[in-house]
């Protein structure tokens, strides 16, 4: 704990810690989570009657004698509560739900070209009230929902400031949310992606996410002092909620010009459309035919991939951490990611092994569980 933690935080934290590492096993026992949290036996005891009471944590069982005594065996209640996360496209609404388990239980994605209008929002409404209904999910158990959007969440302001994929700006969040079945908060579809591969992946310490949609984003979750909890990794969203927007990085200061306005942006050379746009809007299509033996499109892959070594370096040498390649894109990376670690090894003037580069693991509707895990986990923290 930190200087000037009184008791009533340590408590609080003591209380939270038990209750994570909980809900992080399948089953556990009083003397395990005093031994793995260094904490005394008489203050577990305390915290988990406490969970026992609220209804989260069951008791399920005894472990095997040894020698002593059996130890109760306790697990976290895994679907006390749920959440939902939606992510909004140009031309798609994608839908997923979570638990404690912070793993996506369902997911759908249906076709809607996205309008600012009434029509549109009632329309997502019911597709998210449809779903609920489907995957039978008890109402008394949602907490609430939070969307993923393709633009600059300003959250102190309630607005989307811009989004190009969308063709909005200056949109306040208020009137969305009147037509919305339950709570909602607002985020980045880039942030949402990279907190759903934080909890499908369990990384741990500083990491970069670089979507590769039909638009280039980014996220960075960085390890940040969280007053007596210590080091606490947390998204860094910049002074105006516009940080990592990677996708404007210059990579080819004489090159093509971005819907921006700049000349070189990443987004001209990187975004999944750049691939996709080769067979008529299908990436996956793109990705069967190249290993069916398409020769031009192998040298478009390749060429991509130099594009991309490119930026992937920069970020490197900016922030020294990993980096996650995710969006459209990523979902096809891991059998090419022997490749691209190739080319940032011998690009690194630090020796690195260029094993830092990874696909993304969270590949079905990224930013919808995001959406999910930011409610979850703002209630977990809570517990």
């Amino acid at each position: 704990m930190g200087p000037g933690t009184n008791n009533l935080q340590v408590r609080k934290i003591n209380r939270n810690r038990v209750f994570r590492y909980i809900n992080s096993v399948e089953k556990t026992s009083m003397p395990e989570i005093a031994s793995a949290l260094r904490m005394s036996t008489p203050t577990v005891l305390g915290v988990v009657k406490e969970l026992l009471k609220e209804g989260i944590v069951e008791e399920v069982g005894e472990f095997g004698s040894t020698g002593g005594r059996k130890a109760k065996a306790y697990a976290a209640r895994k679907d006390t509560r749920y959440s939902i996360g939606v992510d909004l496209t140009k031309n798609h609404v994608g839908i997923t739900y979570t638990d404690f388990t912070q793993q996506a239980k369902c997911h759908e994605r249906v076709y809607k070209p996205f309008e600012d209008t009434a029509d549109y929002f009632q329309e997502v409404a019911r597709l998210i009230r449809k779903f609920v209904e489907e995957n039978q999910i008890d109402q008394d158990k949602i907490l609430g929902m939070a969307m993923a959007v393709p633009g600059i969440v300003d959250e102190e302001r309630g607005m989307i400031t811009a989004s190009h994929a969308l063709g909005i700006h200056g949109v306040s969040l208020d009137k969305w949310k009147d037509y919305l079945p339950y709570p909602c908060k607002f985020t980045n579809d880039a942030n949402a992606a990279a907190i759903a591969e934080c909890a499908v992946s369990d990384i741990q310490g500083n990491m970069l996410y670089l979507l590769l949609s039909n638009t280039v984003g980014g996220a960075a979750r960085m390890q940040t002092l969280n007053g007596g909890e210590g080091l606490k990794p947390r998204l860094y969203l910049g002074d105006n909620w516009r940080s990592c927007e990677f996708g404007h990085m210059v990579i080819r200061p004489e090159g093509n010009r971005c819907y921006c306005g700049k000349i070189g942006c990443l987004d001209t050379y990187c975004s999944a459309l750049r691939l996709a746009e080769q067979t008529e809007g299908n990436l996956e299509r793109f990705f069967v035919e190249m290993e069916e033996g398409n020769e031009k499109y192998r040298r478009i892959f390749a060429k991509y991939l130099d594009d991309l070594t490119i930026a992937v370096d920069n970020l490197r040498m900016q922030f020294d951490c990993r980096v996650i390649l995710g969006g459209y894109v990523g979902c096809y990376l891991e059998p090419y990611i022997h490749v691209l670690q190739e080319k940032m090894r011998e690009r690194d003037i630090f020796g690195s092994s260029g094993d830092y580069v990874m696909a993304c693991r969270s590949r079905k509707e990224a930013s919808a569980l995001g959406g999910a895990v930011l409610v979850m986990e703002e209630y977990l923290e809570s517990v």
